[in-house]
């Protein structure tokens, strides 16, 4: 019962953050559904599409609302990130792709993403000319290869799409934020496709998480009244980093070694 507690509190504490920052739920909510609660990594990572899927849908609704989702620019993304989450969904689940090697994949990209959120990446963007062009088989093999990422290890990929859509599809910073709330709940439903037939799955616990972290959404919502999301993002940056190094060197060093 006190796992249960103390999972659920930090579920809310995921959505607190994806309230407040507007991404890095799933980078969060795999290590506490695996090392709190006591799931594979398999049935973890498939639990954290549901989670992450309802989440960008609450989260497009203002964007939708204010004009920032561009569907032009998702119609082309969309669908071959689809196709890449599921696939990479059906390459977790060969016998060759140990929990070890997922895990260990899954910590090289929050490796990425930290350093990416340290050095304010995508704040950079914003400075960017914007040009009308739409190159647009790059952004369907960008989209292929960032689904085939998030369906093999689970997150969820906003700080690359983001940046693909300003540089590639064109739009500006504010578009490609709400227009990657759109990708990243259809890729999730692809991603728990892959999963769902081959992963055994506690239903009443996805629900209870899904729950805890939309009550945490709704209060790091508020509180963006309050606090300076740019400063969080570097701090949650370095916090993501201490994650992945630990789970790597667990795996790396203990599994593997």
């Amino acid at each position: 019962m006190l796992v249960w507690i103390i999972g659920h509190f930090l579920a809310v504490a995921i959505g607190m953050t994806l309230g407040l920052i507007g991404g890095g739920g799933s980078m969060l909510a795999i290590p506490v559904l695996i090392y709190v609660m006591g799931l594979d990594a398999k049935e973890a990572i498939a639990m954290s599409f549901v989670m992450v899927g309802i989440v960008s849908l609450i989260g497009l609704i203002p964007h939708w609302l204010q004009g920032n989702v561009n569907f032009k620019a998702a119609i082309i993304f969309t669908p071959p990130a689809m196709l890449g989450a599921f696939l990479g969904a059906r390459l977790a689940l060969l016998p060759l792709i140990t929990d070890t090697i997922q895990l260990i994949a899954f910590a090289i990209m929050m490796l990425v993403a930290s350093v990416s959120m340290i050095w304010g990446q995508l704040n950079q963007l914003h400075k960017l000319p914007h040009s009308p062009k739409n190159h647009r088989l790059t952004m369907m093999l960008e989209g292929l290869g960032v689904g085939t990422i998030t369906g093999f290890v689970g997150i969820g990929g906003g700080f690359v799409i983001i940046p693909a859509l300003v540089l590639f599809g064109g739009i500006p910073m504010k578009e490609a934020i709400g227009t990657s709330l759109l990708i990243i709940a259809f890729k999730s439903v692809t991603g728990f496709a892959g999963y769902l037939d081959r992963v055994v799955l506690n239903f009443n616990l996805i629900v209870s998480f899904t729950l805890a972290a939309g009550v945490g959404i709704v209060i790091g919502a508020y509180l963006t009244k309050l606090i300076e999301a740019k400063q969080l993002k570097k701090g949650f940056g370095y916090f993501v980093l201490a994650i992945a190094v630990s789970i790597l060197t667990q795996h790396l060093i203990f599994d593997l070694g």
